[in-house]
């Protein structure tokens, strides 16, 4: 009787389970069919646990048909999460086996007007296409792709351009593969030009493809990718022409794979091409890519003579942004001349790069001001001298602070060449003007650089021309900056070490100005540069030097200060503690009773941060209440 009762207490028990895992499905799938768009995007974010609790197989014979009855009527926010989920869905349907039956809900998602849909459907039909068997490839993917890019309206095609790239090199069969590429070169010569440019986007990529395998490629595939190459670098439309220069260097970089330069007379006629276009945003591309394309021609210096006339067009282009996107590339173009024709570098770039130094837009001189001291390890120390510093030192004078902190950024080079002698007397001015620039940002950013130039300059120089400045930043009327200041001193310290910070910023900090540090900001500066250098200095500076000056802070008439006596004594104590028996004394004889002063404060705040100060110091000295 009893063994009766518990088989149907525990079929009762089931169930319960049963209907306590239907319930909580059954309350998802109503909310993928709310009216509000915000509880349906929350159900989709919540696909995998619905399928999970399903199983493979109701998940392919309840899930998926509904999900894709609702991928034909709904809103984008929903269709986005929808095609991003399903890209993780192959293990929810039972394995790869089975993934093809996500293809017809991706399909309906990569049709759709919404880009940003369009773009996560063919993401995710790039994930599947990765697990499917070949034969899965053949027989459902490739008809998905020919269907897409059969279709009347451009958003499939548009989404086809994007998944010619998970089969090309899958497919063995040079027919087939002859096939897809010929279906590639109509959507090249699509009458919309949204096709047209997605076709050309993502041609670089399918190059590359065949580029990674070789042996996979023959002729027949190199006349379509020619055809392709010359339908868009001829494309009316702008928005599309400018992509030919990614193809380009794609082409380029495959036949040198190849050690293949046959086409390379052809493939330098293109390059000039695209470089003296007449329009801009085809210029603007090839100059942002000048280095990189010109580096395709590297060795050959016949060809690379011939790149110069339209790299000094970009050099002297009417738009701004080309000439901006040129000067970037200048010390990469240059170095492909340093071993063969060193001449062209000091009688051709260098006056171009002149010109740009005092180029109408900052920008363009901005821009410059980041790469041109690259120039320097092309050329010999005497010819650095003659040819580049006069250009450096007239920048280090330029109006505009970005053109002298990008420079300043980037000095080592110079330094580590032709040595900072030279220019130190138009640095040093540069530096205090923007040290005391208007915009706190600029002086900011004049900070951050400080430790750089310390490396290079070496303490000597600093001592005698930056010492001051630092130290200047302290009392600056922004917080932003004192704070700036005091981190600044710290790296400083880890650069040149703790006796040169003992003699050097914590001796004359602590010989402030009586009168200054009447103002309770200055003694809280003061305070807060003293605490952060406790960590980088010697225990002997802490005790001897650092911990007088805390100490008397303890009965300052500002709780803000008090509080933070309190804050530094633990960093003390944390320093000190690892030698605790030596100076026991002055731990226990100076810094506890004078925190636990502070314990008793009549102010709140002060008493908090001092009972959790000397609850950390009781850790690290373990000493138990």
């Amino acid at each position: 009787m009893s063994a009766v009762a518990t088989e149907n207490n525990n079929e009762n028990a089931n169930d319960q389970t049963n209907g306590n895992d239907v319930y909580p499905l059954a309350l998802l799938m109503d909310e993928l069919k709310h009216d509000d768009i915000s509880n349906r995007v929350e159900a989709m974010k919540k696909l995998d646990t619905i399928a999970l609790a399903l199983g493979p197989e109701r998940t392919r014979d309840e899930l998926i048909p509904f999900l894709t009855e609702v991928a034909q009527d709904d809103e984008d926010e929903v269709f986005a999460v929808l095609a991003d989920e399903l890209g993780n869905f192959v293990p929810y349907v039972g394995g790869p086996e089975h993934a093809t039956i996500l293809l017809p809900a991706l399909e309906i998602l990569a049709s759709t007007e919404e880009t940003l849909v369009r773009d996560k459907a063919v993401a995710s039909l790039n994930n599947i296409a990765c697990e499917l068997s070949e034969q899965q490839i053949l027989n459902d993917f490739i008809p998905l792709i020919e269907h897409l890019a059969g279709a009347d309206w451009f958003s499939s095609k548009v989404s086809a351009c994007g998944l010619f790239k998970s089969v090309i090199v899958r497919i063995k069969d040079d027919i087939l593969r002859k096939n897809l590429l010929a279906l590639y070169l109509q959507l090249v010569q699509d009458d919309t030009p949204m096709v047209k440019r997605a076709a050309a986007k993502n041609l670089p990529t399918l190059i590359d493809l065949l580029r990674q395998n070789p042996d996979l490629s023959n002729d027949v595939d190199w006349d379509f990718i020619s055809n392709m190459f010359q339908k868009i670098i001829n494309d009316s439309q702008d928005s599309v022409k400018f992509l030919a220069v990614d193809c380009l260097i794609a082409i380029l970089k495959f036949f040198n794979t190849k050690n293949d330069d046959v086409h390379f007379k052809d493939l330098l006629t293109s390059a000039v091409k695209l470089s003296t276009d007449e329009a801009w945003r085809v210029r603007y591309m090839a100059a942002d890519k000048f280095d990189t394309l010109a580096s395709q021609f590297a060795g050959n210096n016949e060809y690379l003579t011939e790149l110069l006339p339209p790299f000094l067009g970009l050099c002297e282009d009417n738009e701004s942004d080309v000439r901006k996107a040129i000067a970037n590339e200048i010390p990469g173009f240059a170095k492909l001349f340093k071993d063969h024709q060193p001449n062209v570098i000091l009688t051709k770039i260098l006056p171009a790069v002149q010109n740009l130094s005092m180029d109408e837009n900052e920008i363009v001189r901005a821009a410059l001001a980041l790469k041109v001291t690259n120039l320097v390890e092309l050329m010999s120390k005497e010819e650095a001298i003659e040819n580049l510093l006069p250009i450096l030192l007239n920048m280090l004078k330029d109006e505009f602070p970005d053109v002298r902190l990008n420079i300043i950024a980037n000095l080592k080079v110079v330094n580590d060449v032709i040595g900072i002698d030279l220019l130190s007397d138009s640095l040093l001015p540069a530096i205090t003007e923007l040290a005391n620039d208007i915009n706190w940002r600029v002086r900011m950013a004049i900070i951050e650089y400080i430790p750089i130039l310390a490396e290079h300059l070496g303490v000597q120089f600093f001592n005698q021309q930056l010492s001051d400045l630092c130290l200047s930043w302290l009392w600056d009327p922004v917080f932003s900056i004192r704070e700036a200041a005091v981190k600044n001193l710290r790296r400083l310290t880890e650069i040149f070490g703790p006796e040169w910070c003992r003699n050097e910023i914590i001796s004359r900090l602590l010989k402030s100005d009586s009168q200054l540090l009447e103002n309770f900001i200055y003694r809280f500066t003061l305070l807060s540069a003293l605490t952060a250098l406790i960590p980088v200095v010697s225990e002997e500076t802490v005790t001897e030097q650092i911990l007088p000056f805390v100490k008397h802070l303890a009965d300052d008439a500002v709780p803000n200060i008090r509080f933070n006596v309190a804050k530094s004594y633990a960093v003390i104590i944390e320093v000190l503690s690892s030698n605790k028996e030596q100076y026991d004394e002055v731990i226990n004889g100076s810094i506890l009773p004078s925190l636990k002063s502070l314990c008793d404060d009549s102010d709140v705040d002060v008493r908090y941060f001092s009972n959790q100060s000397l609850e950390k110091c009781n850790k690290l000295l373990n000493i138990t209440n």
